[in-house]
């Protein structure tokens, strides 16, 4: 709870942390963003990365860009609820902004993978974690196709690496729902349905 001292106007008792995870193709990142609109209030934890900032990169908003000395001493310190190394790069949510807005009463919202999601819950073992599914493994395919971002043999592997993160999200006991994007607007109420009834029970509502 908010010390009154510092309280904001804006400032609920009602914070959670929500986790979206799921595979490439599958929407979780336009879900994600779809339930940051929709639900007031809400902030995307934005995470510390040691790859290189792009020409359509905006820092503090996409990524905090940091080298890797300086992520060695956040890591050293604990200042990080997960860490994870993704083709040689290294990302990292940072904890003391997430706890902050937790404080404050906000909804924050971290999209991470499999793993990620298994180190926050240790740190914060309440917060609601969601994991997208696609409709079939089919339409996740041919999801990834249609994007035509890359050529077909990285479509299988992507494909492949999709397919072993579901099945580690499911045997992860880490999910709270496992939701199938059908449609990607229904997906977003859904989930924003989910964040409210979670609060509504935590507030003794429902």
């Amino acid at each position: 709870m908010p010390d009154a001292i510092n309280r904001l106007a804006t400032d609920t008792d009602n914070g959670l942390v929500l986790i979206i995870s799921g595979p490439s193709g599958v929407g979780k990142t336009t879900i994600t963003r779809g339930v940051e609109r929709g639900v007031p209030g809400a902030v995307f934890s934005v995470s510390c990365t040691t790859r290189a900032k792009t020409a359509v990169d905006t820092e503090g908003v996409d990524y905090f860009f940091v080298s890797d000395e300086e992520f060695e001493r956040m890591r050293a310190a604990n200042e990080f609820l997960e860490t994870a190394g993704v083709y040689g790069k290294k990302y990292g949510t940072p904890k003391a902004p997430v706890l902050e807005q937790l404080r404050r009463g906000r909804l924050v919202i971290l999209e991470i993978d499999v793993e990620g999601a298994k180190q926050v819950k240790r740190h914060l073992p309440d917060a609601l974690a969601i994991f997208i599914l696609p409709p079939t493994e089919e339409v996740l395919l041919q999801r990834l196709r249609d994007r035509k971002r890359e050529d077909e043999s990285l479509i299988v592997k992507r494909f492949e690496a999709a397919k072993s993160e579901i099945a580690s999200a499911r045997t992860s006991g880490v999910y709270n729902v496992f939701l199938v994007n059908q449609d990607l607007q229904d997906s977003i109420q859904r989930a924003i349905d989910l964040v409210d009834a979670e609060r509504d029970r935590r507030a003794g509502r429902a």
